[in-house]
């Protein structure tokens, strides 16, 4: 049902002029789920409230409430078509009234670590992109239909709303800033292992998708492992206890997020999954100077997959020992400072960054080797992001002691990964497996810090069990970097435009 539900509002929108991508649909989609949620929320905990003989204070106003102006009911608990607002009229209610009430709970809020602030953050950052009334309201009639009240429904309409972000990734362009395989993201917890009681930050964290993983990873005792408590989970599976639940609630998933539909989708994601009042700040993470970081906050587990390819003005790289432009390498600064001694992190970056001859390359290697154990390298192929037209790595390292050796597993699921044909769990298997015991396979092998080039500091993955050779492309892979290099095109010719 609520599959369907989520066609017939995507249909809506489709008619809506001022929506045009599969960002636009997710974009609209999101703040009226919002508002549901909310209300379904505030609906379960006065009825809490009247069991229990207590009075419950409402967040939002009775004019705002959902029930006022997105569905109306009648005393037979119908639909109200008379007197719910549609057309002109609703629309003026929304931009002019609606709209700029929610944004006002920003400055009204006691911290931002409040749904309050979220209100006022998430109402800030978005707009209707709805011009028709009409469409606005089957819209919200759609929504409405929709129930938050039970985990069962949470955990549905969390998997339907996980494939809005994922064609928004299928979508290219910018769509893939916002989302990470789910496979590779669950097999980077697999290794790193978080328990409960651990800080977990994202830095970009896009859609959330990492602390989304890692909430369900903690919440039910792991994934394949959660009945016999390997990989050092409890095996309690969902019985965990009421501290343990509000740790997870309140102080385990921490991100922060530089875009305004990003910061958005992500909130609603983490709703989704059951984090009521996520902690992500809509921030630009690197605006903050390395030097400021304290003890206190900094985290036991960092998961991300930075930005690639975007460029930093000059006075956002004086915040960083090693001077770069590139987005992902300022990040892996930011990530290498906020990371307790003893924290455990894994990284997606460009595979370049391995090899790069520049100072700033090998300066950030050599840091990365000195103040790390970067333990593990896993060479993802190409196509492992679409869109992305670039291949990667990922980097897992804990803090605290140097790097003594690497072990690298290349990844090869024996096809071309693309659109319709993308990463799943049982390509990352062995290496998940392997990776336990460092065991070295036809994909595994280790290199000593001894046998790497102390001037370059080059880490290239290099498979000694296997000879080179160059690989025959798919015309998708091909198709998902002509893209990403129009893409880039247009952003050089803006900024000469803009220069002019």
């Amino acid at each position: 049902m609520f599959e369907q539900t989520f066609k017939n509002i995507d249909d809506v929108l489709w008619k809506e002029a001022g929506c045009t991508t599969e960002l636009d649909y997710t974009e609209q989609t999101s703040w009226m789920l919002f508002l549901k949620y909310l209300d379904d929320l505030e609906q379960n905990k006065a009825l809490q409230a009247e069991l229990q003989g207590k009075s419950y204070e409402f967040i939002i106003d009775g004019r705002h409430r959902w029930a006022s102006w997105a569905a109306p009911k009648d005393e037979k608990g119908n639909f109200d078509h008379n007197n719910a607002l549609t057309g002109d009229d609703l629309i003026d209610y929304v931009n002019r009234e609606l709209f700029p009430y929610l944004q006002g709970f920003k400055q009204r809020a006691s911290g931002p670590d409040t749904i309050e602030y979220k209100i006022g953050e998430i109402f800030g950052e978005i707009k209707n992109r709805f011009t028709s009334g009409y469409s606005l309201r089957d819209a919200l009639e759609y929504i409405d239909a929709l129930r938050f009240h039970s985990q069962k429904e949470k955990h549905e309409l969390s998997h339907i709303y996980e494939a809005k972000i994922k064609n928004m990734g299928n979508a290219g362009r910018n769509g893939g800033e916002y989302y990470t395989p789910r496979p590779l993201i669950r097999a980077m917890i697999q290794v790193i292992n978080p328990r409960i009681g651990e800080r977990i930050y994202d830095g970009a964290c896009g859609s959330a998708g990492f602390l989304c993983e890692a909430y369900e990873y903690l919440r039910h005792g792991g994934y394949n492992h959660a009945a016999s408590g390997e990989n050092g989970n409890s095996g309690k599976g969902a019985n965990l206890t009421t501290s343990e639940l509000n740790t997870l609630q309140t102080a385990t998933f921490y991100g922060r997020e530089k875009k305004s539909l990003a910061y958005v989708i992500a909130i609603m994601n983490m709703i989704l999954h059951g984090i009521e009042a996520p902690n992500i700040i809509h921030i630009n993470t690197l605006a903050n100077h390395s030097d400021d970081i304290q003890e206190k906050d900094r985290y036991d587990v960092i998961l991300a997959n930075p930005p690639f390819g975007g460029k930093e003005r000059k006075e956002v790289q004086q915040n960083f020992p090693v001077k770069t432009g590139e987005t992902a390498f300022l990040f892996l600064q930011h990530f290498i400072k906020n990371l307790k001694a003893g924290g455990r992190a894994a990284v997606v970056i460009k595979n370049t960054f391995l090899s790069n001859s520049d100072n700033a390359s090998k300066a950030l290697r050599h840091e990365l080797l000195q103040s790390c154990n970067l333990h593990t390298i896993l060479d993802c192929p190409g196509g492992t992001f679409l869109g992305a037209g670039v291949k990667t790595v990922v980097l897992f390292f804990e803090k605290g002691a140097p790097t003594r050796n690497i072990w690298y597993y290349h990844l090869d699921p024996g096809r071309s990964l693309g659109k319709t044909n993308p990463l799943n769990d049982n390509d990352l298997k062995a290496f998940v497996q392997l990776q336990q015991s460092f065991a070295d396979s036809d994909a595994s092998w280790s290199v000593s810090i001894n046998d790497i080039d102390p001037a370059s500091f080059d880490l290239s993955v290099k498979n000694p069990n296997k000879a080179e050779q160059e690989p025959l492309r798919d015309p998708e892979v091909i198709i998902n970097e002509i893209e990403t290099l129009d893409a880039e095109s247009v952003e050089i010719l803006e900024g000469i435009r803009g220069m002019l």
